[in-house]
């Protein structure tokens, strides 16, 4: 992985939420010299962008690129229009693609990935999808990350050289729970971490949507405590703040 007591360079998306820290996490304990990359491109809850700031911390470096995807809409997370639906179980997580799907968000900023891993020489990208405990989303399937990994190797100027920049999934095939499990092992600071597609102007996750609901019942079934602050109840055994 590394030549002349060098660490092999690797560009690590970072959102803020406990998916893409445990990500950063495990690429940090496989030895990479990591390069944290985030996006402000108009979302409701811009405010995981200073988690993302917490979250990458130990990073070589962090950048945050400017995006404005509420130019094109189409999601409940750019468009104000839209609501971020919410439920009392979570039920909704099974049924088809949500309108919290961003279009093409993935494909952007893998795109953004890859220029900046050639920028750097660096021949490893580290994105947080998961196909397991996830939303229906379309770009977080293994298939998606196969077809871009074929892109990759034929649109950069590494792949022609033969060099290749790999895609990394660590996560891809882990439930919620093990992935919780994995970061608390690498010492992952959650309480950094926010999922809620709707939080309040504090922080608070609206303990309704999607992404509440997942998270919430990966720290039940991992059997580790969810130091999420929350609006209202979620499930049993937690309190509003």
């Amino acid at each position: 992985m590394s030549t002349a007591g060098q660490k092999a360079r690797a560009v690590v998306l970072v959102s803020g939420g406990l998916d893409s820290a445990t990500t950063l996490a495990m690429a940090q304990a496989q030895g990479y010299d990591c390069y944290a990359l985030s996006f402000d491109y108009g979302q409701r809850h811009r405010i995981e962008l200073a988690a993302a700031q917490r979250v990458a911390q130990g990073a070589r470096e962090h950048r945050v690129i400017k995006l404005d995807l509420r130019a094109i809409g189409g999601s409940a997370l750019t468009d104000s229009a839209i609501a971020v639906p919410k439920s009392s179980s979570g039920e909704e997580t099974a049924a088809g693609i949500p309108v919290t799907y961003v279009p093409a968000r993935n494909t952007i900023f893998l795109a953004y990935a890859l220029g900046w891993a050639e920028v750097l020489a660096a021949r490893h990208i580290f994105i947080g999808v998961n196909a397991v405990d996830y939303s229906g989303y379309p770009d977080c399937r293994p298939e998606f990350i196969a077809a871009f990994q074929a892109m990759a190797s034929l649109a950069t100027k590494a792949g022609v050289e033969g060099q290749g920049i790999r895609i990394h999934t660590p996560l891809i095939q882990l439930s919620k729970a093990d992935i919780i499990r994995e970061g608390t092992r690498l010492g992952v600071d959650y309480r950094a971490t926010i999922s809620c597609y709707d939080p309040d102007p504090a922080g608070r996750a609206c303990a309704g949507c999607d992404a509440c609901h997942l998270r919430a019942a990966g720290f039940s079934a991992a059997g580790v405590a969810d130091p999420t602050r929350y609006q209202s109840p979620l499930i049993a055994g937690q309190t509003a703040e």
